[in-house]
């Protein structure tokens, strides 16, 4: 449309980053019908329940959908919106918010990141790559990182925890499970490539961060064609407690244990893992990953 989009889904999950951010999504509404758009807000009592209204509502038509909350909100729009014309939007209210921060979109002020919409809506939008999972006979696409290491059994831990409520909840997590960890055997298939070796830590990343800004791939380039696979060879509980910091800062990459292979297509097996993607539950490995170039498109 050459005057820009003027239907738009806003799909707000309440209880994102643990309800602080409730009033984000009413006035997102708001300020976009003040800015002459036509807003549809689509809101449910869970999470699947809101998958199904959004699903219906782009399937009857719209210029775009916004998604107001964190990297599980996110899931829910590339799942949505994946390999169609419609664009995404988003206004970072959850935990990690790894998407905006890899858009350069604000990810630690709501209101701010109502403003960065408004004027990403006046811009054509971008297409960036999405990753594509085969698990099981479900396909998922992923936006930022598919973890399926020590950064998995620790998201597995963080989502059993009710206690504190924040970013420091993966902190205390990491460190609890650090007390116990070993290294697991994988097979890694990089393009082709089958290599089987023992591994802390096997992630496949479309963007730089995950768990609210730990740089994992620092170079990871959301348009580039290609993920980035990141793995962590073997170290001691101590060695592995002295690399995680230097992640945070994404000052790890010439670390002798840290190794990063581009590819398009990988496929991680191991036994007791339970793979995440964008801070979502995948399942038990094995996971077959490809890149989609350009297979979203986003107002950023």
């Amino acid at each position: 449309m050459s005057r820009g989009p003027r239907r738009l889904l806003l799909a707000v999950n309440p209880s994102a980053s643990f309800g602080r951010n409730r009033s984000i999504g009413p006035a997102a509404a708001r300020r976009l019908e003040a800015e002459g758009y036509e807003v549809t807000v689509l809101r449910a009592d869970n999470f699947e329940l809101l998958r199904r209204e959004v699903q219906a509502a782009f399937e009857a038509g719209t210029d775009g959908l916004v998604v107001v909350g964190g990297d599980g909100m996110v899931s829910l729009g590339v799942n949505v919106l994946a390999g169609s014309q419609v664009p995404m939007g988003l206004v970072a209210a959850g935990t990690g918010n790894d998407l905006a921060r890899a858009l350069g979109l604000p990810h630690d002020d709501p209101e701010a990141g109502v403003e960065a919409l408004v004027e990403a809506l006046r811009r054509p939008p971008q297409s960036i790559d999405l990753g594509l999972m085969q698990h099981g006979e479900l396909r998922t696409w992923f936006a930022c990182v598919l973890s399926a290491g020590f950064d998995a059994v620790v998201n597995e831990r963080a989502n059993r925890m009710t206690r504190p409520r924040g970013p420091s909840r993966y902190t205390i997590a990491l460190l609890r499970e650090l007390a116990t960890f070993r290294p697991r055997r994988y097979a890694i298939t990089i393009d082709g490539v089958r290599r089987e070796q023992a591994a802390m830590l096997v992630s496949v990343a479309n963007t730089p961060s995950l768990g609210g800004g730990m740089r994992i791939v620092p170079h990871a380039d959301l348009a580039d064609g290609v993920l980035d696979v990141f793995i962590v060879h073997p170290l001691s509980r101590i060695g592995l407690l002295g690399v995680f910091p230097r992640v945070f800062a994404g000052e790890h990459v010439d670390h002798p244990a840290v190794e990063f292979v581009r590819a398009r297509r990988v496929r991680v097996e191991a036994d007791d893992i339970i793979a995440y993607a964008d801070g979502e539950r995948v399942g038990p490995l094995p996971v077959e990953v490809e890149v989609v170039p350009g297979a979203l498109r986003v107002f950023a």
